[in-house]
């Protein structure tokens, strides 16, 4: 039977190792995902081509296979051992990364051309328009997008606990195997993972808003309260 302290010894430690490669795995995803983004709207053909060639292939891929790869087919070649959970982060953060660099590269080709004219006539370089222009504009259209990817890349961690990462998984397959109870494990994993994701919702959702603001866009949601709440006015202009 499952205990409180199965919860405790087990759940608690591997909802910790889940926030850990969801949050490293983001990370690295984001790094990827602006650097082949924006090297596939480069002018030059071959960083075009190498860029989308990344894109393709990661897209292409398995993450399971790849995460199998890393831990396993690597060390065999390298003759250098991965640590799991970097394994894990690896696999996870490149395929995610892959898919995050068409969000960003659309994103960027939304940009007016107007801007990109501005920029130059400026006299600005192509990484100063990237961030004084091109970025700042894109940004917010990238959010709920990368949200979605998020959450994806949050129930993706369940699959470093095949190569023995401690995860919440991992942790409700050992409860499992000791209570021999397994609708109360999966009924709280699917709780736990659900609860995760709606607070990273919540949080994407803040970032938008913060987005927004910043290039002048009004909130759909905060418009509409604005608007009911204020005062109403007649055609003349008397309350």
């Amino acid at each position: 039977m499952m205990t409180s302290g199965m919860f405790q010894n087990y759940f608690l430690p591997g909802i910790w190792i889940t926030i850990q490669v969801t949050v490293y795995s983001a990370a690295l995803a984001a790094v990827v995902a602006f650097t082949i983004g924006t090297l596939r709207t480069s002018r030059l053909w071959i960083v075009r081509f190498l860029a989308g060639a990344y894109f393709e292939i990661f897209r292409g891929m398995s993450a399971l296979v790849m995460l199998f790869w890393l831990a396993f087919s690597l060390p065999l070649i390298l003759q250098w051992q991965l640590v799991p959970m970097y394994a894990g982060v690896l696999a996870l953060g490149l395929t995610y990364g892959a898919y995050g660099s068409e969000v960003v590269r659309g994103a960027l080709a939304a940009v007016p051309v107007a801007q990109r004219e501005a920029g130059v006539a400026l006299g600005f370089s192509r990484a100063q328009r990237l961030r004084r222009i091109e970025i700042p504009q894109a940004w917010p259209e990238m959010v709920p997008p990368f949200n979605n990817l998020l959450i994806e890349l949050l129930k993706g961690t369940a699959l470093v606990s095949v190569i023995g990462v401690a995860d919440m998984t991992y942790a409700g397959n050992l409860v499992r195997l000791g209570s021999n109870e397994s609708a109360p494990v999966y009924t709280l994993l699917l709780v736990l993972y659900f609860a995760m994701a709606f607070v990273l919702t919540r949080g994407m959702r803040v970032v938008e808003r913060v987005a927004k603001a910043g290039v002048g866009q009004a909130d759909p949601l905060t418009f509409r309260r604005a608007k009911a709440t204020a005062p109403a006015t007649t055609p003349g202009g008397a309350r």
